[in-house]
């Protein structure tokens, strides 16, 4: 009898187990990240809170997906496909414009750390100038690489072709003599140049006065429908960038293995790019502004104020 009751007991028990687990599995709500290339800060970011069970500690399920540009996932946001992602500036105020209406509601920061405009090594070209007339590659359009591409026509005075190759091709197509040149963000950037494969003809970090770079964007829908579930996913994503800055072996080793880079390489993408990464998130006017303000002296026009692009959110960053 007390064996009977004793395995009564045990199922009783284990019941409850499985039913406590599927209300939890129940109660996670599901919020889908947009990365604009994997080879890009916020892809790491996004992980590192997966792998580091951040999303689920603020309750949520992620599903992460990889574009080919901040362009698609813009167009990943508006459609709905996407809950939070990384846009530039111009892009946003543009299409506020035309009725799309989102926010940036995590700043990414105010340099552009690790971009370049470079050419193979072996290009005669020597400055920006002489690209007049050239392909240049970009990720897409109105990416973060088609805003400085813009920005360097404006400031050297010429006009060459943007050329939209994906994250994963302007590298490859520079090297083949596709193009002309490309602009290249971080951490290939740095690959590149050490590798003595590519040339900067300006380094985007130094050449360009502050301004914001981007950051995690949502449509004003889900700000209203769903303001808990992208406040929840700022604040993993936040936490994930806090966690890498208090463990640099396991984010240098996380950057590496992820990249595929050397560790030297994914050294330099941590200190340089993420250790400069926003950690708040908050954005200021000013810096929405002079974003503004450079993309117009590139010839983008009806862009709505700085003021409606973005939105600061009390980000408290998760903590594993």
């Amino acid at each position: 009898m007390r064996a009977t009751l004793a395995a009564l007991l045990i199922i009783v028990l284990a019941a409850g187990v499985m039913a406590g687990l599927s209300n939890d599995v129940a109660a996670q709500e599901v919020i889908r990240i947009g990365c604009p290339t994997k080879t890009y800060f916020p892809t790491i970011l996004a992980t590192v809170a997966k792998d580091k069970g951040l999303f689920e500690k603020e309750g949520l399920k992620p599903e992460i997906t990889i574009y080919r540009g901040g362009g698609e996932t813009f167009e990943a946001i508006a459609a709905g496909s996407a809950d939070l992602g990384t846009v530039a500036v111009p892009l946003i105020a543009t299409s506020r414009k035309r009725g799309v209406l989102t926010k940036i509601v995590g700043g990414s920061g105010d340099e552009w750390s690790g971009w370049i405009l470079g050419v193979k090594t072996d290009s005669p070209v020597k400055s920006a100038k002489e690209l007049d007339g050239k392909k240049v590659g970009i990720t897409s359009a109105g990416s973060g690489t088609d805003t400085l591409a813009l920005w360097a026509q404006s400031e050297h005075k010429v006009t060459f072709s943007r050329i939209g190759v994906g994250g994963g091709g302007l590298v490859p197509n520079l090297l083949n003599n596709n193009l002309a040149a490309a602009v290249i963000y971080s951490p290939l950037s740095y690959q590149v140049v050490s590798e003595g494969k590519v040339r900067p003809l300006i380094d985007f970090a130094t050449a360009m006065p502050p301004n914001l770079i981007g950051g995690w964007t949502a449509t004003e829908k889900n700000l209203t429908d769903r303001r808990t579930v992208i406040q929840k996913g700022l604040n993993a994503l936040y936490g994930a960038l806090e966690y890498m800055r208090n463990n640099p072996d396991y984010a240098i080793k996380t950057i590496a293995e992820n990249n595929e880079l050397a560790p030297a390489i994914a050294k330099m993408e941590f200190e340089r790019t993420f250790l400069r990464l926003s950690r708040d998130g908050q954005t200021k006017l000013a810096a929405v502004e002079k974003a503004l303000e450079l993309a117009a002296a590139s010839g983008v026009k009806d862009m709505a104020p700085a003021v409606e692009v973005f939105q600061n959110m009390p980000i408290v960053p998760t903590k594993p």
